[in-house]
């Protein structure tokens, strides 16, 4: 007997995606939700709802005994994390496991190894991914940092080993500095993750952020899907992506895919999972892997014609992969815009009231979001409300296509990030795919003196 019933443990669009994978499975979902998401639309069409604490995340969408209570009272046989929230978070997978619930993600275990980003960068050399000259593992102190440094060279970064979003890395540009940056890195990283550990690594100038999409079958076999460019990025924080990536040719792809799937293989990793690089001269240097679902999957669902929840619901259920990497094929050409609720250029967050909705149409127009018109967009989580998502034959008829939706898109009632995407789609660099992960904020701060 398979897999009948799924907790879907997230709001929001994801929730709502993973609701649809599931219904067009012939599997029934269940909905979680804070007393702030009573009325969201993935707690309305979902075909069973419970209410599991009030708005704050830690109360809610963070705590594990609730959904696992939920789990049992509505009767599920499995959990799929969505991202963000417990998607990443090994306890609670191994809690799932444990109650005999089938968990839509990873082995505990590969969510432990990828989770530290020490452990991870020693697991991914060892597999024969390429990595960014820097410390085998954590530094201890300025001594041992300060050859690491000489013999890479400066300017180097100082990252924090349980860290993410930016926090607890430094960059270095001498010798006169180290001490006090990775004192203040070691705070930060404290301070925001309960762990000091700090790492060291070889500062790239002007990288681009290039991932890989990987699944496995959890018995030794993998498959890649590509990559996407997610160089467009501010505060460490992505705004468009698009795949294929405009400077990556088809034998890179082809080598560093297979070199990822195969890593994947050798790990016996079940499920779908991120392996994200950075590029630089034609060069690839791993910086972590995320195992998890990614909010920008679905440019890789449009040129590949992949459904990547189905994909990852038929492997938790213990059933093989759905497709050979021969028969993994890659047509034309996708963007996905983050559509926040924020203002386009102060970032400053704008919840409240949804006046009026219209979604985007159109041949080859996705929009996935959970907003409709007199929905109250509340102030206590992520500030993405909608993901417009555009395929075309090529670049030039994708962006021609992104640019319509843009126009098409109504959201009133609250400021949202559209008119950012707009004024993107405007600049050469973007048009020529010419852009580095430093490029957007560089522009802003332009646009702003």
């Amino acid at each position: 007997m398979g897999i009948s019933r799924i907790l879907i443990a997230n709001r929001g669009e994801i929730a709502l995606r993973i609701h649809r994978a599931a219904h067009e499975m012939g599997i029934e979902t269940v909905a979680v939700h804070s007393t702030a998401d009573a009325d969201a639309m993935h707690v309305r069409l979902a075909d069973h709802a419970v209410c599991i604490g009030p708005p704050a995340a830690s109360e809610s969408y963070l705590n594990m005994a609730a959904i696992i209570s939920a789990a049992e009272i509505a009767h599920c046989d499995a959990i799929h994390p969505g991202y963000g929230f417990l998607s990443e978070n090994a306890k609670f997978a191994e809690i799932v496991e444990a109650h005999d619930i089938k968990w839509i993600g990873p082995k505990p275990e590969h969510i432990v190894t990828m989770g530290d980003k020490v452990q991870a960068k020693r697991t991914a050399g060892a597999l024969g991914l390429p990595l960014v000259p820097g410390s085998d593992g954590a530094i201890e102190d300025v001594a041992e940092a300060a050859k690491i440094a000489e013999d890479i060279g400066y300017p180097v970064i100082i990252k924090a080993a349980s860290g993410g979003g930016g926090r607890g890395m430094k960059v270095c540009n001498g010798p006169d500095e180290l001490e006090t940056l990775m004192k203040q890195a070691g705070s930060e990283a404290k301070a925001a993750f309960g762990d000091a550990t700090v790492y060291l690594e070889k500062y790239l100038g002007n990288p681009r952020h290039i991932e890989f999409q990987v699944f496995g079958d959890g018995k030794g076999n993998a498959i890649h899907l590509g990559e996407r460019d997610c160089s467009l990025q501010r505060r460490h924080q992505k705004v468009l992506e698009e795949a294929p990536s405009p400077v990556i040719s088809d034998e890179d792809r082809t080598r560093m895919g297979e070199t990822c799937a195969k890593a994947m293989a050798d790990m016996g990793y079940r499920g779908a999972g991120t392996i994200e690089f950075l590029w630089e001269d034609g060069e690839f240097y791993f910086i972590e892997m995320n195992t998890r679902l990614q909010v920008e999957h679905p440019v890789t669902e449009m040129i590949t014609g992949i459904d990547l929840v189905r994909e990852q619901i038929r492997i938790a259920d213990g059933k093989p992969l759905s497709v050979t990497q021969d028969e993994v094929e890659f047509k034309g050409h996708a963007i996905e815009c983050r559509i926040n609720a924020e203002d386009a250029f102060t970032f400053a967050p704008s919840p409240g009231m949804v006046t009026a909705y219209h979604a985007a149409g159109g041949m080859h127009v996705r929009v996935d979001s959970g907003l409709y018109a007199g929905y109250r967009i509340p102030p206590y989580y992520d500030s993405m409300i909608a993901k417009l998502i555009v395929y075309g034959r090529n670049r030039e008829k994708c962006i021609m296509r992104l640019r319509r939706a843009l126009e098409e898109m109504v959201v009133e009632g609250v400021k949202t990030s559209i008119p950012l995407h707009q004024e993107l789609l405007k600049q050469d660099d973007v048009l020529s795919g010419d852009y580095s992960i430093k490029w957007l904020e560089d522009w802003l701060a332009q646009r702003e003196g």
